[in-house]
């Protein structure tokens, strides 16, 4: 009898090997690397030539609109690309206990009201699930449960439920019986979302998939799902644990990076309408250190407070500690202020923390930065109606960024009365109730910004 085949994976990393490693040659991990039996191909032989596949010009393939279903939950349809579409694999990740199951619990139920929808849990019972219904208060009355961790038991169900919708909480704790590994391993989790999304495809039932965020910070194990499905989306959480985000970081049916706001209460998550009023935090009276900065998420603008702090350092290195965005950022605006905004900050710690715990991954927040910084670095309050973005260069110019346009409506739909934006962002007529300084350098920003 001919022996089976096995392959070496490392559980950190994903990359297999033809031998044992005490430490995962790719990664540096020890202990990691595991025997796992290999599944043999069906059917084939040497050197067979297999058939033919048909192919067709893109001019001949007929293109419909795709049909999307709505989840309920406004913001949770923002992050998808408007809504659910059959046949797509969603993978929603988080830490444990951050509302993954509660949120799709919620949409599960909504969905249920007009099509089918079957929830497969591998974590709880359906008892501990019907208690959080209740608690919830959404209605299950037309919605499927049932407990089970093999997929071809799951596959086998769905097809004869035939719902619209399957849930799997999670993807962690199914194991599919053609790998000989525990569940939660690379392999069983690589082959449990390709079983998931050939029925996905096949059958045209859209599927969510819950994963955790492993010790090492990724999500549903070493990247090995991404490429797979259609959707993944992640839920983070806000400093001061009050709030959920929820970001789409890969969506073939959507924009990329999409941001969903929600308040995490008693009755579940709640979806956070206008968020800019979440990061917006109106003061009394101007605040030194203190700026407005319009960002750009997904697909909406984002009005956000800046806030700096500058003071003497007593250290012989002085700390430059940012929230929200790249610390390196931070370090060439201070070079950018110094060389060309005649500010010098060497010989003080400089703190930047962008309010709300949001993360900036575009340059447009570079011109509120700096004029907070160089308002804690002055001591003089900047307005407290006026707005800033743009991309500050090394040069000492100031940049145009994208979508113009929607952030200044969004700046005068939240009453701010001016905005300091690059010369290439001027709109083309005026703005009623609001009033734009278009600038070319830093210098001039500065300048036009104090009051």
């Amino acid at each position: 009898m001919a022996r089976p085949k096995v392959a070496y994976l490392c559980s950190e990393c994903g990359a297999a090997f033809g031998k044992w490693f005490g430490q995962c040659p790719e990664c540096g991990s020890w202990n990691t690397v595991q025997e796992q039996a290999v599944p043999v191909a069906a059917g084939g032989a040497a050197g067979y030539a297999g058939q033919r596949t048909p192919v067709r010009s893109l001019a001949q393939i007929a293109v419909a609109k795709t049909p999307r279903r709505s989840t309920g939950i406004g913001e949770f349809d923002r992050v998808l690309g408007g809504g659910l579409v059959p046949g797509s694999v969603v993978l929603i990740g988080g830490d444990p206990g951050i509302g993954k199951s509660t949120v799709l619990l919620q949409a599960a139920c909504h969905l249920s009201r007009e099509a089918g929808v079957l929830y497969v849990s591998g974590e709880e019972s359906l008892e501990q699930i019907a208690l959080r219904a209740r608690r919830l208060g959404v209605a299950t009355g037309r919605l499927l449960f049932a407990a089970e961790t093999v997929v071809e038991n799951i596959i086998a169900t769905a097809e004869a439920e035939r719902p619209a919708v399957l849930v799997v909480d999670s993807i962690q704790t199914c194991q599919t019986a053609d790998i000989q590994a525990p569940p939660g391993s690379v392999s069983q989790v690589r082959e449990a979302a390709a079983h998931l999304t050939r029925f996905a495809k096949g059958s045209g039932t859209a599927v969510f998939l819950v994963g955790h965020v492993t010790k090492s910070g990724d999500l549903a194990g070493p990247r090995v799902l991404e490429h797979i499905i259609d959707v993944v989306c992640a839920i983070e959480s806000s400093p001061d644990n009050r709030y959920r985000l929820l970001r789409a970081v890969k969506n073939r049916f959507g924009a990329v990076n999409e941001l969903g706001v929600f308040a995490m209460t008693d009755r579940g998550m709640r979806e956070v309408r206008n968020p800019s009023a979440l990061f917006l935090s109106r003061h009394e009276e101007p605040l030194a250190g203190s700026s407005i900065g319009v960002l750009w998420e997904g697909s909406r603008p984002l009005l956000v407070e800046v806030q700096a702090l500058v003071d003497e350092s007593y250290g012989e290195h002085p700390r430059r500690i940012v929230m929200g965005m790249e610390q390196n950022r931070l370090v060439m605006l201070l070079a950018v202020l110094h060389k060309h905004g005649g500010l010098a900050t060497f010989g003080h710690d400089v703190f930047v923390n962008l309010a709300g715990g949001i993360r900036v991954g575009e340059t447009a927040a570079d011109l509120a930065v700096a004029a907070a910084v160089a308002s804690a670095m002055t001591g003089r309050p900047l307005p407290a109606d006026t707005v800033f973005f743009g991309e500050v260069g090394l040069a000492g110019e100031v940049r145009p960024v994208p979508n113009g346009q929607p952030r200044l409506a969004e700046a005068a739909k939240h009453g701010f009365r001016c905005a300091v934006v690059p010369a290439a962002n001027r709109p083309p007529r005026p703005m009623k109730g609001l009033t734009v300084r278009p600038v070319a350098r830093l210098a001039e920003a500065l300048a036009v910004s104090q009051p």
